[in-house]
């Protein structure tokens, strides 16, 4: 069976490497350190500090597993290097909200970087779906949780 590869943008690459670093270069030793001072503590059986380090142990080292998968499967794109006049991945979308008049931008990103807050939308998510392969001036019809929303692409940016 083939490992299906993830979409990420290089900032989102980045993101994952610097949050794998940090797990290993600061989280791992700070844990060995505090196993180290609950064994010194006596009995292993009833010691909660023990038991609790070796938990953050565990969480810690799945958390390492799990972005190493991730970081391993990830077909990074370059988003400086795309263009065109439709919407698809790692674009950056200048939206009207037909209804309310509201202006909004979006970058479609993989699903491991997606972040509303940030305008960072997963390409799986449903604006990012219906916005693919539309061009500039054309409607996209959106079925949110909020209930429907036509949006009006103003502009495609690559960057």
């Amino acid at each position: 069976m083939a490992m299906e590869k993830v979409p990420m943008t290089v900032e989102g690459f980045k993101k994952l490497e610097a949050e794998l670093h940090r797990l290993k270069a600061e989280e791992r030793p700070r844990i060995i350190q505090a196993i180290s001072e609950a064994r010194a503590h006596g009995d292993l059986s009833e010691n909660a500090e023990y038991h609790s380090a070796k938990e953050a142990q565990g969480m810690n080292e799945a958390k390492v597993a799990d972005l190493e998968d991730k970081l391993s499967r990830a077909d990074v794109v370059d988003t400086t290097k795309l263009s065109g006049t439709t919407v698809k991945f790692g674009a950056t979308v200048h939206l009207e909200d037909e209804d309310t008049g509201d202006k909004v931008k979006y970058k479609i990103v993989g699903d491991l970087e997606a972040n509303v807050k940030d305008g960072l939308i997963s390409i799986s998510s449903p604006i990012a779906r219906a916005l693919i392969g539309k061009a500039k001036g054309e409607t996209a019809d959106v079925t949110t949780p909020k209930g429907s929303r036509s949006y009006e692409v103003l502009k495609i940016e690559w960057k």
